[in-house]
Formats: C-alpha cells, structure tokens, sequence
C-alpha cells in the first residue's frame, strides 16, 4: 500500500500495488484514482490516511470513504 497526494509520488503509486491518492491531491492524481481501478481516500483534514489504513487492515473497499 502506497499513500500519496502529489506528483512526487506517481512513481511509488505506480508501483505500489494497492495505491490510494489523497482527495486533497494534485488535480491529475485525483483524476486518476477517480478511475475504476483506483482508490480515492478522504482528505487530510477527514483524517484520509487513518480510514485508509484502517479500511485496509479491516479487509474493507476504500469505496465511499470520501464524502
């Protein structure tokens, strides 16, 4: 799992193979996660990283995490 918000992270998103992008991040990786086989994670300020993880550990989609 990969975590990321901006396009310094393309890279290890890409490689990651369970990438999430941040709802707060740059406006192309939003897009991209917005896609059918990506994963939008609420923003910062929702505490996106924890549900992330959370929903991860707990076998859950990240499906309706961002509001």
């Amino acid at each position: 799992m990969a975590i990321g918000d901006n396009y310094n992270d393309l890279e290890m998103l890409e490689f990651a193979g369970n990438p999430v992008v941040m709802a707060n991040g740059a406006p192309d990786l939003v897009e991209m996660a917005q896609e059918p086989a990506g994963k939008l994670a609420a923003t910062n300020d929702q505490d996106g990283v924890a549900l992330a993880i959370e929903s991860v550990l707990a076998g859950a989609s990240l499906e309706g995490m961002v509001e």
